[in-house]
This record gives C-alpha cells, sequence and structure tokens, in this order.
C-alpha cells in the first residue's frame, strides 16, 4: 500500500501488478495514449496497462500481485460506495490517510468481492514466482527451473502463460519491491545494491518505468 496525503499525478508507467486508487473525498483520473481519459471515484487498474494516473484528494494505491485478482482488459471504475467500502476495510475512512493498524488482508478481500476470485496458479509457477517476487529476486533463472524441476525456457513460458507477465520483469518487480522497502532507512544507492539494482541509474529506470514516479518520490511517501 501506498498513501499520499494530498493530490498527486504520477507519469505513464506499466507496472507488472494490479493497482487500485483510492482517492479520499476526490476521484482519480486514468490517461491511455490515444483514448479519452477514465475518471471515477476510484480505479483498479489492471497490470501491463501504459497509462498516466492522478488523484485529486489524498489517496490510497494498493498493489496487488498479477496472479491474485482475473485477468481484465481495461481499468474498472469504482463507485464512491464501493471506494468507502474499501477504505473502510482497510480500516481509514478520512483524509489524516492510514494508520499502523491497516488491514490489507481485509482490504484485498473486498477487492475480491468486486473484481472475482482468480484461477489457481500452476503450483510450479506459483512457488517460482513467490521465490523471483518475494523471497529471492536475485536468484537466477535458471536457478529457478531448477528449484522447480523445469528447463528454463519451459518455466518462462509457463509463466507468461499463467501470469501474463515475462519471468524477467516479475523479478524486475520483486527487486524494486525490495528497494522500496529499504528506501526509508537508506540512500537510494544502497537500496538499488542491497536489490540487486546495477546501480541507482537503473533503480530510477524501473521505478519511472513501473510506478511513474522517482525513488525520492518514493522514499518518504511510502508506507
Amino acid at each position: 500500500m501506498f498513501a499520499e496525503s494530498r493530490p498527486f499525478r504520477v507519469a505513464r508507467h506499466r507496472l507488472p501488478a494490479w493497482k487500485a486508487v483510492l482517492p479520499i473525498g476526490g476521484h482519480a483520473e486514468l490517461l491511455q495514449p490515444g483514448l479519452p481519459s477514465v475518471a471515477a471515484p476510484g480505479l483498479i487498474v489492471p497490470p501491463q496497462l501504459a497509462h498516466a494516473c492522478a488523484a485529486t484528494s489524498p489517496y490510497l494505491a494498493l498493489f496487488i500481485d498479477s496472479w491474485l485478482l482475473p485477468p481484465c482488459s481495461g481499468p474498472v471504475r469504482l463507485n464512491a460506495d464501493e471506494v468507502r467500502r474499501l477504505l473502510a476495510a482497510l480500516g481509514t475512512t478520512d483524509s489524516d490517510g492510514p494508520g499502523i493498524g491497516v488491514d490489507l488482508g481485509a482490504g484485498y478481500a473486498e477487492l475480491r468481492t468486486l473484481a472475482g476470485r482468480p484461477s489457481p496458479l500452476d503450483p510450479r509457477v506459483a512457488h517460482a514466482v513467490d521465490l523471483c517476487t518475494v523471497r529471492d529476486p536475485d536468484l537466477p533463472i535458471a536457478s529457478l527451473a531448477d528449484e522447480v524441476g523445469l528447463s528454463a525456457p519451459r518455466l518462462r513460458a509457463l509463466v507468461r502463460e499463467d501470469v501474463g507477465i515475462a519471468l524477467a520483469r516479475l523479478r524486475r518487480w520483486g527487486r524494486l519491491r525490495a528497494a522500496i522497502a529499504d528506501l526509508p532507512d537508506s540512500t537510494a544507492a544502497l537500496a538499488a545494491a542491497t536489490a540487486g539494482f546495477a546501480d541507482q541509474a537503473h533503480l530510477t529506470r524501473t521505478a519511472r518505468d513501473f510506478t511513474g514516479r522517482t525513488p525520492a518520490s518514493l522514499r518518504y511517501r511510502r508506507r
């Protein structure tokens, strides 16, 4: 979850995960190249959708791994009641934003009520994506494949088929998440090195590509 205590706009990006934008009192706007803008009290944005996004008030953004909600081809508009239900499930309803008792599990359960349940992953794919996005984003793909008893090409094909995102891109997402977790207590250069990026510039490019933001803008606003 990411919280912003003021209106904010992010540049065009393509996130390899679901994003739920939940303004507190305002609305969310989404812009796609060559298409009319989409505005609503809240939005659920599917993975890999190239877009720019803005909120006209303080907001929360939830990031959900791509396999945890069913596929969808375009943004899903949320009405004001649905946004209020999601904020209430998380445990926050006012512009002061979330406190330390935020219930992300309840927020995800409410999202599944709105978006539906996903199909289960092949167990080998589930294990591989858990390793490369959470437990060990720096593990080589060949080692991932050995871990689940597949060849590297077969693992790549299965992940793309089940998850819809290239395995290499999922690994970069895992590294970015690890770097963002370190940013409040570290420099961008040290967070980049610890997470397995080649250098700080590589981290910056990945953050802009995936979130439309720089590491500096993520450093002080992440929750």
